[in-house]
């Protein structure tokens, strides 16, 4: 099975290919990609550069264009598909069917993959994607059991590629508002979750609040861990309970179902990451085409190597083996 690698920078993606990726996907530094955050992703050179370098050492490069574009802005979208064509990228991913219509008709070459963000949970509104825009693959949104994604793959022809580790959303792929409540910035249309610029930590009396948009996310004692403030993710109350309501600040692990997605007829195994460092992607990248090879040759898969860099050192199989809360 194909391993899809994150690189947030240059320096990421070169890590990634020199780790073993067979596929790197990134974005262009703008909204046009759903991890729109300072600091990351890359110009039009640097995307060029990077594309040739993963194609000389026999990866692939995806350019996610994964936001939805806003009425009367569809041209920073269109510039974007236009660029990764120009680049040589070997597919864009994309979910907004404006831009998915526009992109099969004005870059019939370029192939097109469907990004987690459009929710494409069943069989039916897969092969529509295909039917309508020759959408070649298409990411399955995280809330299928690995049963369930065998069902769909026996009733499609179009590739499969499911996440297997790195961080979870709340699992509603396109359809989250609670940045865009806080801050006022989506993640669907600005690609920007819990925007740095509305972070604010405030200590008072050695407790230290964590906040976003003036909303207190996490309260923690003095000399206790402040995470990252994203609010799917804060401790709130609710219905005499406290805690984490949403969700839970763990990362998702599925390196031992490999074996059971490679029998439900997945094509490829996406890693979660643009916002981590290089040498986090190195790591990932190793251990799971470590055990992507192990597997193709017989051998029993390494176990327990990637604790250490999950989020708050705690993993799930998430909604794979359908364990509700």
């Amino acid at each position: 099975m194909e391993i899809v690698c994150p690189a947030g920078t240059p320096a990421a993606l070169r890590a990634a290919v020199k780790a073993g990726a067979h596929t790197v996907y990134c974005g262009f530094n703008d909204e046009t990609n759903a991890r729109n955050f300072p600091g990351l992703n890359f110009d039009r050179q640097e995307m060029r550069e990077g594309i040739a370098f993963a194609h000389a050492h026999g990866s692939k490069v995806l350019i996610a264009i994964n936001t939805f574009p806003r009425a009367g802005n569809e041209a920073i979208w269109h510039r974007a598909v236009a660029d990764a064509e120009s680049c040589h990228v070997d597919a864009v991913i994309l979910a907004d069917l404006g831009l998915l219509d526009y992109a099969a008709r004005n870059h019939p070459g370029l192939r097109r993959h469907l990004s987690v963000q459009a929710a494409a949970a069943n069989a039916d509104v897969i092969n529509f994607y295909a039917q309508t825009f020759d959408v070649k693959r298409v990411v399955l949104p995280r809330v299928l059991s690995v049963q369930e994604i065998a069902a769909i793959n026996a009733e499609t022809e179009v590739e499969t590629e499911v996440f297997v580790f790195g961080g979870l959303c709340v699992m509603a792929e396109g359809r989250c508002s609670l940045s865009s409540y806080a801050t006022g910035l989506s993640p669907n249309m600005n690609g920007v979750c819990s925007p740095a610029n509305h972070v604010e930590y405030r200590e008072d009396k050695g407790v230290l609040d964590a906040r976003l948009g003036g909303y207190t996310i996490h309260r923690v004692g003095q000399n206790e861990p402040a995470p990252y403030p994203t609010l799917c993710k804060g401790c709130f109350g609710a219905s005499n309970k406290s805690g984490h309501l949403f969700e839970d600040p763990v990362s998702l692990n599925a390196e031992q179902l490999i074996p059971q997605l490679q029998k439900a007829g997945v094509t490829a195994l996406k890693i979660e990451g643009r916002q981590r460092s290089r040498s986090y992607v190195a790591q990932v990248v190793r251990n799971f085409r470590g055990a992507v090879d192990a597997l193709e040759a017989g051998r029993p898969m390494p176990e327990g190597m990637l604790t250490r860099l999950s989020e708050g050192q705690a993993m799930t199989t998430g909604a794979y083996k359908k364990t509700w809360r």
